[in-house]
């Protein structure tokens, strides 16, 4: 893993690869007010998806007899993914739609748990710090084992597949496999609205309650909470505080199952796709890696992201990189990016942050 960045990015990545079952797992943690939400995702999300990954396997191993009982003890959880590769081996339950399925659920349920853990440490602190009832991340997790690629997210990061689906032909495919959970979404703005059909102020100035532009989130508690709303003071307290929660947290999961034609996904929070859409991110990787074969292409990314901020605000990209950190998010978001490369040669996985 490649990365750069400073002291005021919100933003955290993180990549775990386990070469013993064949399993890597991706995340992408978008912090917004504050670091504290992405901070403890990336300390814990990890471990609850072994965690929940461990009783799935449990549980189809004593489903399809591979163990008479259930002596095997949970005292022995690691931070290593332990899915027995003979179980994984068995085709007739790694390709089911019911293993996908629970892979997923595991996901899920890991951030559930996740979300839970965290708002009550927000709970137990807040007297001291307030400000912690408003701090928040975006979700984007990607496992991939085999050709199964399953994905959850919450927010407005992305996972964009490049794709080549017919053969003879060099057109690539850019295949958006998340949602976008923000206001610009028609689906989730019709949704909120009707959710609060009695609250004429849901939406104020193109954001919830005039706080918030994404509709699904991790932490936030004061969008959630009465209480946590109850423990801000001023201007900072959400009005007319009626029927919450006014963002969600239930995530958006999908399984793809990776063909030949499938080149590489390429993960970003949002400050990536407010200069370029999903065609353009692909066309640039994929031309990228055409040229630079040992290349990093999520650092191509960045760096063609800052020429292009530094272009639209008429500054040079030296006189960009030479702002502070904390005024340069005048000109553009913290900037997380992860590229997957699939196929049949052995698969690669780079990432880049910038500020």
């Amino acid at each position: 893993i490649k990365m750069a960045g400073g002291a005021a990015g919100e933003d955290r990545v993180q990549a775990v690869c386990s070469e013993k079952n064949g399993w890597l797992i991706c995340g992408i943690y978008d912090g917004f007010n504050g670091r504290d939400a992405a901070d403890f995702l990336a300390v814990t999300l990890y471990d609850n998806i072994v965690y929940y990954l461990y009783l799935l396997e449990c549980r189809i191993k004593q489903e399809n007899s591979l163990y008479g009982s259930a002596e095997h003890s949970l005292n022995g959880v690691k931070s290593e993914l332990t899915l027995a590769m003979r179980f994984a081996e068995n085709e007739d339950v790694k390709f089911s739609e019911t293993f996908r399925a629970g892979v997923l659920n595991c996901l899920t349920t890991a951030v559930e748990q996740a979300e839970n853990d965290f708002l009550c440490m927000v709970e137990q602190e807040m007297d001291d710090r307030p400000d912690l009832v408003s701090v928040g991340s975006c979700v984007l997790v990607v496992l991939l084992h085999g050709t199964d690629l399953c994905i959850l997210n919450l927010g407005d990061s992305r996972a964009v597949l490049a794709s080549m689906p017919y053969a003879g032909t060099d057109k690539l495919k850019a295949v958006q496999l998340t949602e976008t959970h923000s206001l610009e979404n028609p689906l989730e703005y019709q949704k909120l609205l009707a959710d609060h059909p009695n609250e004429p102020s849901v939406v104020m100035g193109c954001k919830i309650k005039g706080k918030l532009k994404v509709t699904r989130a991790f932490g936030v508690g004061y969008l959630k909470q009465k209480k946590f709303n109850d423990a801000l003071m001023g201007i900072l307290r959400v009005r007319n505080f009626c029927s919450p929660p006014y963002v969600y947290t239930n995530p958006h999961t999908v399984s793809h199952k990776v063909t030949e034609g499938d080149l590489f996904v390429v993960l970003g929070s949002d400050g990536l796709f407010d200069f370029f859409s999903n065609d353009e991110v692909v066309q640039l990787v994929s031309q990228f890696m055409h040229d630079n074969p040992i290349g990093d292409p999520a650092k191509y990314l960045i760096e063609q992201l800052l020429h292009k901020a530094a272009k639209e605000a008429a500054l040079t990209d030296e006189e960009l990189m030479r702002i502070p950190v904390g005024s340069r998010r005048k000109y553009h978001d913290d900037v997380t990016i992860i590229v997957i490369i699939l196929g049949n040669a052995q698969r690669t996985m780079t990432a880049s942050i910038s500020l």
